[in-house]
């Protein structure tokens, strides 16, 4: 288990954990629902970035999970791309707005002046945080029933939307067929935390120039816009 810090939260959440579905406990729910830029207001008080990290593997296992089983006649390239597609930002984001996610994050005042409640990077985040809360409390068989709940017509539509999300699996494949070597990203972040930005760049492991660049809120969508870039070029390239 995590270790606990105690934390004020503005809005009571327990309307939040009950349309939910599962139990999570008081002070790791309380935690997911911190933003970075609230903690920073704060003092440097913990924020939800590590349950964010531990929800996106916790998704990424159970949507794998789902989509091998309902898929059987799909290669792992149609499957990762699926996983990809249901997983994305704009998709979490979605599911993060039928549960009214944004009414209960505790945001630093530039953030929540810019509109942060409904971007789509902070709501895609706090929703992979409470996966993570909800695996620390309850395990990895109730989470996955609760996930599933939650993002079953995402996985639904996967299919007819993964072709043109999942360009990070797409740049991976194209190098690897032709031999260029693993794929990798410089990521440098700048601005206040209700206006930060992330550019990345992204090389091949054979090659030393970058193949493709990308600008985002945050580092993961900033790398997904870079490999998207360097796919754009190299499909000139082939034409």
């Amino acid at each position: 288990m995590a270790r606990k810090t105690r934390l004020p939260q503005a809005v009571d959440p327990t309307p939040l954990r009950q349309r939910w579905g599962c139990e999570i406990d008081d002070e790791l729910l309380r935690l997911a629902l911190v933003h970075r830029s609230w903690a920073n207001e704060a003092g440097g008080v913990p924020n939800n970035e590590r349950l964010e990290f531990l929800g996106d593997s916790v998704l990424s296992i159970v949507t794998a999970e789902y989509l091998y089983a309902h898929h059987p006649s799909r290669p792992e390239s149609d499957l990762s791309r699926m996983r990809a597609a249901a997983v994305a930002q704009e998709p979490l984001a979605e599911a993060a707005r039928r549960l009214r996610v944004g009414d209960y994050i505790l945001l630093g005042r530039g953030e929540d002046a810019y509109g942060g409640r409904d971007k789509p990077s902070i709501l895609s985040d706090t929703f992979e945080a409470l996966v993570g809360a909800t695996y620390l409390t309850v395990g990895f068989e109730a989470t996955r029933a609760v996930v599933l709940r939650h993002l079953g017509f995402l996985l639904e539509r996967a299919a007819s939307n993964s072709a043109a999300r999942d360009w990070k699996t797409v740049l991976v494949e194209y190098g690897h067929a032709r031999g260029y070597g693993e794929v990798t990203y410089e990521v440098t972040g700048e601005g206040p935390d209700h206006a930060r930005s992330f550019h990345a760049q992204v090389f091949f492991a054979g090659r030393s120039e970058c193949v493709g660049q990308g600008t985002a809120s945050s580092k993961k969508h900033a790398e997904h816009a870079a490999a998207r870039d360097a796919m754009r070029k190299f499909g000139a390239e082939i034409d």
